[in-house]
């Protein structure tokens, strides 16, 4: 009988990170319930030889093109057949018995169509990590943040955060979803090619009917930057561009009208900042990233009516954060 849940880890020249992340989630991943399967997207390093010889019985997929992280999950997904799969980056440490409450969820609420872990930082595991925390949320403005993380300030885990709720967002650091909603929604839009394509998709299953969660008594750790660091100039370029092709997708133009001016101001005084300090690669991203999207939303119609944004942060959490000392979730206000 085919295994319930397919887990699922796209690689891409990572083969230290499967030396050290791999291990665990074989050891801890219920073999009566789930299967692993890791999904090459085209390395050039040697990750193929590596799965080979130190984890033979771990299946194995290899792509012949490197189809970005939107783009290798959609076409895995439509290979591996599951009733739920769990997207799961290849720096991350699950605890034993992680699986479980994630499909106990699922299983009991039908209206749910994917949940999250709590993720704590792999290098100090009392700390919530920056890619997902306890359930990521966005504001008006579209700037993603989480339970536990704002901006760059992640809160110490002290179980503060430990209930189980409906979040906006669902991290692609691991995120377990039902199949056939994924492929029913489109997968990941592969114009992304990496980052925020997850929030995208969550939007969109929101605006179908759809609750997502995260579950804390789930726990894994996540290296984070596993692929490139925070602050690479291609990692911003990709942030900036998707979250405003995000934006454009999922809002009307009414919507849109209220808000791009304060996006437009704040995208400028971030690249005016980074200049100020000496980084213009950051700056020529944020500027290449405004070019692109341009050119890319001219694939995208208008959404010709209001879309709901509940569960949307009501301000600016840029504004919170530097000007009202709003580090923690738990400062913030939704009313």
């Amino acid at each position: 009988m085919a295994k319930r849940v397919a887990v699922i880890i796209l690689n891409w020249n990572g083969e230290k990170l499967l030396r050290e992340f791999l291990p665990s989630v074989v050891k801890n991943t219920n073999t009566d319930l789930g299967r692993v399967v890791v999904v090459d997207n085209h390395s050039t390093d040697g990750s193929w030889i590596c799965l080979e010889q130190e984890f033979p019985d771990v299946e194995r997929v290899l792509f012949e093109d490197n189809f970005g992280f939107a783009g290798g999950y959609n076409r895995a997904i439509e290979m591996i057949e599951a009733e739920y799969v769990v997207l799961l980056n290849s720096d991350v440490e699950v605890a034993p018995g992680w699986l479980e409450p994630l499909v106990a969820v699922l299983d009991r609420d039908e209206r749910v169509a994917a949940v999250q872990p709590k993720i704590l930082a792999y290098r100090d595991k009392k700390k919530f990590e920056y890619a997902g925390a306890a359930g990521g949320y966005i504001d008006y403005l579209g700037f993603p943040f989480c339970r536990g993380r704002v901006m760059d300030t992640t809160e110490q885990d002290d179980g503060q955060y430990d209930d189980e709720v409906d979040v906006f967002w669902a991290t692609g650091a691991s995120l377990c979803i039902r199949r056939d909603v994924y492929r029913a929604a489109g997968g990941l839009d592969e114009a992304f090619f990496a980052h925020m394509e997850e929030i995208d998709l969550c939007w969109r299953l929101k605006n179908g009917g759809y609750t997502l969660k995260v579950v804390p008594s789930s726990v894994v750790y996540h290296l984070g930057g596993g692929s490139l660091p925070m602050n690479h100039p291609r990692k911003l370029f990709l942030n900036y561009r998707n979250n405003l092709l995000m934006l454009h997708k999922n809002l009307c133009a009414k919507q849109r009208k209220k808000i791009f001016f304060a996006r437009v101001l704040l995208d400028t005084m971030a690249g005016g900042l980074f200049l100020l300090k000496g980084q213009w690669s950051n700056t020529r991203s944020v500027i290449r990233a405004y070019k692109a999207f341009r050119e890319m939303r001219k694939a995208y119609p208008v959404p010709e009516s209001s879309i709901s944004l509940s569960g949307i942060y009501p301000r600016s959490i840029v504004l919170e954060y530097f000007l009202r000392g709003k580090k923690k979730f738990s400062d913030l206000n939704f009313k």
